[in-house]
């Protein structure tokens, strides 16, 4: 199951992250990605509808998105990752790095990525087994951190998230200093396109960022 959740991330080279209060927003914006060629995705925890709205998207999934894995962001404490593991989440990520939530992700074989932005929190993370770090915010570490301290860790897969943009240029920087994905949030699935439920355009943008990963990682 973890291995999968990995598979799956590193091989579309990123991990599109999204909420909307709307129960009906966050199902078209999830059949609009999988259209494009997504596998993965982190649905954020973020408000009072996100485990509701979570349970439809897995509804939905199971109904018509054969392949398509369904992760659960911003979980801080032991308690939502339950919730969301019962409510069908395929791999967990956090803003910080949880112990308990490492201990539950690793009893039932689960990713678990936290979020880490110091070498220490990335220490602690790999002694109890975590493979997949979220370097969080991105934009504030930047790819020359993770240069620096690639060497130290030649075992983990690095993923940044925040601040990472849709250019070339952007992209290309992380997977230079050696990132395995990119994690997409407001920049792919702003907040403008989906109050303007502008499916179409989520769609084709995500199509685009896809291939371009794809020929960066040639």
């Amino acid at each position: 199951m973890k291995q999968k959740a990995i598979d799956a991330i590193l091989q579309q080279g990123m991990l599109p992250l999204y909420f909307n209060a709307d129960e009906t927003v966050s199902i078209e914006i999830l059949r609009s990605i999988y259209k494009a060629g997504v596998k993965a995705v982190e649905y954020t925890n973020r408000g009072e509808a996100a485990l509701h709205n979570f349970k439809k998207l897995v509804e939905v999934r199971n109904a018509e998105m054969s392949g398509m894995l369904l992760g659960v962001g911003t979980i801080k404490n032991v308690q939502q990752a339950e919730d969301y593991i019962a409510a069908g989440a395929d791999f967990l990520v956090s803003p910080g790095y949880v112990k308990e939530v490492a201990d539950k992700a690793n009893s039932i074989n689960m990713l678990y990525a936290p979020g880490c932005m110091t070498p220490t929190e990335i220490i602690a993370a790999e002694n109890n087994g975590i493979s997949f770090i979220k370097l969080f915010p991105g934009n504030m570490l930047g790819p020359e951190f993770l240069s620096s301290i690639k060497e130290i860790f030649p075992k983990l897969l690095f993923m940044p998230t925040g601040g990472v943009d849709t250019t070339r240029e952007n992209i290309e920087g992380w997977f230079n200093a050696g990132v395995c994905a990119v994690g997409m949030g407001s920049k792919l699935i702003s907040k403008k396109l989906m109050e303007a439920k502008d499916y179409s355009t989520i769609e084709s943008s995500t199509k685009e960022v896809l291939s371009l990963i794809n020929s960066i990682k040639k």
